[in-house]
């Protein structure tokens, strides 16, 4: 697995609607894709706090050959988060905590971010995603972007979020560059949700945001280029070919920032198809 993608795809399934994505069938999808052709792309499973004990009874009888990486996903409080770690730590052979993820309000300051890093050991990943403001907004917009400068600033993971069942949840192309020009300024890795897309797609009344896109913005945003244009793309031999060209410290300056994308299912496929994976 090339660096640029070892990891870099967690698997968001456990996120959707629970008669559409039954704990069996989304475990089962995980550990086969972590053994399959394509399992150095694959990440963390993401699991609301809601769902960790179906998931601890699933992951016990099937009894997986190592720890799943988790990324534990605050949906019924902070107050719950010590119970969930405290669960998933008392079960070392089935899973190991790596992030917790929370979103927060718009106005989120130091005191927020304090509490949730009370609840976070040192070795996860405190992960932190203001809520973006309606379109068409732009104080609203502008407020949101200093949201998430203070997180990444007070030592949190900001997340963006990519896309959703709604329209409204893929936010604009000049939302996307905004995003990653602040977070390229502070230095501070984030994570996505919803970019399931291998490269943008556009049509059927919306857009979805392409993986390969974001990684080319993040170099661009790093190097000073045109980010914008690499989020509007949908020229995947194009962009895969920009990819080709980076150094091993192009790579690592990418992922340095773009540290995951949530995904259902990971697109190795795709990005076999675009001459980026090996089959």
């Amino acid at each position: 697995m090339p660096p640029l993608f070892a990891g870099l795809v967690d698997d968001t399934g456990l996120l959707g609607p629970r008669e559409g994505s039954p704990v069996e069938q989304v475990v089962a999808r995980y550990l086969a894709a972590r053994d399959g052709a394509f399992s150095g792309l694959v990440g963390q499973l993401v699991c609301p706090v809601s769902r960790l004990p179906a998931l601890v009874k699933e992951l016990a009888r099937a009894a997986p050959a190592r720890p799943v990486d988790l990324s534990i996903v605050v949906d019924t409080g902070l107050g719950a988060v010590p119970k969930a770690l405290s669960t998933v730590l008392s079960r070392p052979a089935l899973l190991a905590p790596r992030t917790v993820e929370t979103a927060a309000p718009p106005d989120v300051d130091a005191v927020w971010l304090d509490r949730v890093a009370e609840f976070v050991p040192e070795d996860v990943v405190a992960v932190v995603e203001p809520r973006r403001p309606a379109p068409d907004d732009p104080a609203g917009t502008d407020a949101w972007l200093d949201a998430v400068r203070r997180v990444a600033d007070q030592g949190c993971a900001p997340r963006l979020r990519c896309g959703g069942p709604r329209p409204t949840d893929a936010p604009s192309t000049a939302d996307v560059e905004r995003f990653v020009r602040v977070v390229a300024g502070t230095g501070r890795g984030f994570t996505t949700l919803g970019l399931h897309e291998a490269v943008r797609v556009e049509g059927g009344g919306g857009r979805r945001h392409g993986i390969v896109n974001l990684l080319v913005a993040v170099a661009r945003a790093l190097g000073g280029g045109d980010v914008a244009g690499a989020l509007r793309s949908t020229d995947g031999a194009a962009l895969a070919a920009e990819i080709g060209d980076w150094s091993e410290r192009a790579v690592s300056g990418v992922r340095g920032l773009l540290s995951r994308c949530g995904a259902d299912p990971a697109p190795g496929t795709a990005l076999a198809g675009l001459g980026l994976l090996s089959r």
